[in-house]
């Protein structure tokens, strides 16, 4: 009997039997994947046989009714769950929050588009019960495969893969998959430090500060995709180079506060070239520097808008308001920068570092600021 579905009435009552605590919970991100959902709980069926698992849907609110689909499997099977995210987006904080939410030991993260093999599932558990503290299905180990990727897909996954290697803490083949088992216990403890943006959770995990971790690879076979559309695009990319950068120097930077500072640092190039430009032109100082300091600061929303924040971008009239705000917040970094920078000049610092200080303390105000009142807080 299934020990998730609520057992039979009998004469005047119903026999209290508890549903069985989990050993495994599997964390399926999804976004329109509404045909594959199905198909993928049978694969989990008759790949778990024997074993008490649960499988959580974390739906970043589809428009083609992905999560209505897995709550009609739910209804019939109670190991099927569904978190539906309204307003949030990003493949590495759906799994986070599915294994935060997970009530068992043990958690397994595998895609929805039918191209990882749940039949390897039953191998990494064993590999978990035997002390691993991680079990990655990897395809680039004897045994694995990858040819289902076409000729880019495949340069851009193994110079990922080759990059990834470098970083301390990585310890498996193929420290890009997106398809691993681990103890829950470590996914809380190292929670609070991971990232909920990009698209390779796993090479965060093992790059996280902690104790090292037991690791094991086991081989599988990438398979095509069935339905549904890939998440790879360039901006997830973009993503993945911000968290190679921010665990590269080491320090628990948010790849969103990286790629802030980059539009930063293409604005200031624009401002320099604008304020050129209108001297060039004629108009006086102020003037000139009025007006390059408008298109530096419109071209540091728009960017941000399509980049740094293009999980939560701003569409349509809401761009004004929000445009307005942003113009006040870096108002503020600039009095907030030059006052710093006067302070520390004043107090026998070196220019230069009278100027960092200020750069730095007008960067991180404009972050923070934008990141709660512009584009809502996720940090």
């Amino acid at each position: 009997m299934n020990p998730y579905v609520s057992p039979p009435q009998t004469g005047m009552g119903v026999i209290a039997v508890p549903p069985a605590v989990p050993e495994l919970s599997v964390i399926v991100p999804t976004f329109n994947e509404r045909d594959n959902v199905e198909v993928l709980f049978a694969q989990l069926e008759a790949a778990l046989d024997a074993v008490a698992w649960e499988a959580i849907f974390v739906d970043d609110d589809s428009p083609d009714g992905t999560a209505d689909t897995v709550r009609a499997i739910g209804a019939r099977d109670g190991r099927a769950r569904c978190i539906r995210r309204v307003g949030r987006r990003g493949l590495a904080g759906a799994c986070i929050e599915g294994m935060l939410a997970a009530q068992a030991p043990v958690v397994a993260v595998i895609d929805a588009d039918l191209q990882h093999d749940p039949s390897a599932l039953r191998t990494m558990l064993d590999h978990i019960r035997a002390g691993a503290d991680l079990v990655v299905a990897s395809r680039y180990m004897e045994g694995g495969s990858a040819d289902a990727f076409d000729r880019q897909r495949s340069w851009l996954s193994r110079t990922a893969t080759t990059m990834a290697k470098w970083l301390p803490g990585v310890s498996t083949s193929d420290p890009m998959s997106g398809f691993f088992m681990i103890r829950r216990d470590v996914v809380e403890a190292r929670a609070p430090h991971l990232s909920r943006h990009g698209f390779k959770i796993l090479l965060d995990i093992m790059t996280t500060t902690g104790r090292p971790l037991a690791c094991v690879d086991v081989p599988f076979t990438f398979g095509a995709r069935q339905a549904g559309e890939s998440k790879l695009d360039r901006r997830t990319i973009l993503d993945f180079l911000a968290l190679l950068a921010s665990k590269a120097i080491g320090a628990t930077i948010s790849p969103r506060f990286l790629w802030f500072s980059a539009v930063g640092g293409l604005g200031l190039l624009l401002h320099l070239a604008v304020l050129k430009g209108a001297l060039a032109a004629g108009l006086a100082f102020a003037g000139a520097q009025a007006v390059a300091t408008l298109c530096a600061m419109t071209s540091n929303f728009a960017l941000n808008n399509a980049l740094t924040y293009r999980d939560r971008r701003v569409h349509g009239w809401r761009i004004v308001p929000a445009l307005a705000k942003f113009y006040a917040i870096c108002g503020a970094g600039a009095v907030a920068n030059v006052g710093v920078a006067s302070w520390v000049f004043w107090g026998g610092s070196r220019w230069w570092a009278a100027g960092v200080a200020g750069s730095l303390i007008g960067a991180v105000w404009n972050y923070a600021m934008s990141t709660a009142l512009v584009w809502g807080a996720d940090e």
